[in-house]
């Protein structure tokens, strides 16, 4: 069975940026983010909220990446 994942951004064929509106984040977001990085063998990944009354971003890093 072939799986696959949209994200929202690559920026520079090596980060993905994720992009949400939401009040709050959720554990969810932050391993949707990590799926995506980990599937797409990529470095670093960029969970951005906003949706709170000020910015938030998280960042995510694969150790495992072999770029």
């Amino acid at each position: 069975m072939n799986k696959f994942f949209k994200a929202d951004f690559l920026c520079f064929d090596k980060i993905i940026l994720e992009i949400k509106s939401k009040t709050f984040l959720l554990k969810i977001d932050e391993q949707q983010t990590i799926n995506y990085i980990k599937a797409a063998n990529l470095p670093v990944g960029l969970l951005v909220n906003f949706g709170e009354k000020s910015l938030r971003w998280k960042r995510f890093a694969n150790s495992k990446a072999y770029y």
